[in-house]
């Protein structure tokens, strides 16, 4: 199984999110925590959240990039756990049991969202409302193929990521080369 887990390439999520996740959390979507959310009406950092905040299941701080990793069973059901006691406590769920099973939900879906991608993989997210409703939207960052140009220049615990997937097909194709935007910054 993978699962979503937080990471922080830069410190811009402490600057961004009043609450920033911690690096190496497993991460949900967090969108049950936007139902009721007016963005009109949000403020700076909370908007910023509702955007592109990824939830980690032990404190509900926000990951701008999740990256996709192997989970263990135990982590898998650590995960809801940690998830369950959250929503337990902030939605005064009737019990924990109701609280597990929604947090087995939103542990699930974000598990559908790394089934397809290779381990390592970033996951970007945009959040709107559309319509009256709720949308997601979805990008990843893939390693480049060794031989691909410029894959050489950083050193390799710094790897560049160019590909970018939208499942907005919509969407104008982008490609982000994260080798550009790291040029001084690399060791």
């Amino acid at each position: 199984m993978k699962l979503p887990r937080t990471i922080r390439l830069d410190p811009s999520d402490t600057f961004v999110f009043a609450t920033p996740a911690e690096p190496g959390r497993f991460a949900v979507t967090g969108s049950f925590l936007f139902l009721d959310a007016d963005p009109e009406t949000m403020t700076g950092k909370e908007r910023a959240a509702f955007r592109a905040g990824f939830a980690d299941v032990e404190a509900l701080g926000f990951s701008t990039l999740v990256t996709v990793v192997a989970a263990t069973p135990q982590e898998h059901g650590e995960a809801v756990e940690a998830l369950a006691r959250q929503i337990a406590v902030r939605f005064a769920a009737p019990s924990l049991e109701h609280a597990r099973a929604a947090a087995a939900e939103e542990i699930a879906y974000a598990a559908s969202l790394c089934e397809e991608h290779a381990e390592g993989t970033l996951i970007a997210l945009h959040r709107t409302i559309r319509d009256g409703r709720l949308v997601e939207q979805f990008r990843t960052l893939r390693h480049r193929d060794a031989g691909a140009p410029g894959a050489d220049r950083l050193h390799s615990h710094a790897k560049a990521f160019i590909v970018v997937e939208s499942e907005d097909e919509d969407a104008p194709d982008e490609r982000v080369d994260l080798v550009d935007m790291m040029k001084g910054r690399a060791p």
